[in-house]
């Protein structure tokens, strides 16, 4: 495995370093790949855009496994969601990504009956293959994360790539943010390992949601406890043994990381990857 980060864990150093920045700091921190996402391009988000940075990352001697963007084919109109992703891919290959992520919906926001997972899976089918096949045509891979709590469970990921049933459309395990959805992580990246096209490293600090609100920095997963982001190795999602699980299971590609934490983001980075750099020998 190698090391990875993205540029959403250099938080407001994103807006002083920029996008070519970002890059040389990943490469003297010590990472072989920096991957991207959708938000904080400060131009038009154009090809040549992509193709500068592209350029700049290879000087570093960094790859670019991937490229991470939103998508929501439940609440918002499957014709724009598509237009969208399709201008995503076109970047990302440009970008010279091996892989684009892509979220498939948030939480819908209708009350109305059948708004069940297994309701929607025809149109997150339908969203996920039309994606794939467009950007199968760039020599570009496309995956799903388990985020966004409506399609974060393991079991549920798990049933729209079967579904979908493509070679070009696999998963991002995140192997903390199966904790948003109140799963064991450990448990639920063994499901997920055979799908895994790429991987985000991410920890959390949890407390019971049976105690007081902690404060600032914490959020709720979707069954009332606590997270708040974390150094990687210094929280609860048990990165090191999901990193095992993912090695046993034949996955050999990048890991990387996504820092959530309260503490200084280059701090943060640093001490995280320290810790994973003795998880994936």
């Amino acid at each position: 495995m190698k090391t990875c980060v993205n540029s959403y864990s250099f938080g407001k150093y994103n807006n002083t370093l920029g996008a070519e920045g970002v890059a040389v700091k990943a490469a003297e921190l010590g990472f072989s790949a920096i991957e991207y996402t959708e938000g904080g391009w400060t131009d038009d988000f154009s090809v040549d855009t992509a193709k500068r940075v592209r350029e700049k990352a290879e000087s570093l001697g960094l790859a670019i496994p991937a490229f991470c963007v939103g998508a929501d084919f439940i609440n918002g109109s499957m014709e724009e969601t598509l237009k969208h992703l399709r201008r995503c891919a076109d970047f990302a290959a440009a970008l010279g990504a091996a892989a684009m992520r892509h979220d498939v919906a948030q939480q819908p926001r209708s009350r109305k009956y059948r708004i069940g997972y297994n309701d929607m899976l025809p149109t997150l089918v339908e969203g996920c293959t039309e994606a794939t096949k467009y950007a199968e045509q760039l020599g570009l891979r496309t995956m799903t994360e388990n985020h966004g709590y409506f399609s974060q469970d393991a079991r549920r990921v798990e049933s729209l790539i079967n579904a979908v049933s493509h070679p070009n459309f696999g998963a991002l395990v995140d192997v903390g943010n199966f904790m948003c959805a109140d799963e064991d992580p450990v448990v639920s990246v063994g499901i997920m390992a055979p799908y895994a096209f790429h991987v985000h490293a991410k920890d959390f600090h949890f407390k019971p949601g049976m105690l007081d609100y902690p404060g600032g920095g914490w959020f709720y997963t979707r069954s009332g406890n606590y997270l708040r982001g974390a150094v990687i190795g210094h929280g609860d999602a048990k990165v090191r043994q999901s990193v095992g699980v993912l090695r046993r299971a034949g996955y050999d590609g990048y890991v990387s990381i996504e820092f959530e934490g309260i503490e200084d983001n280059l701090t943060g980075i640093t001490l995280g990857l320290e810790n994973l750099n003795k998880y994936i020998v």
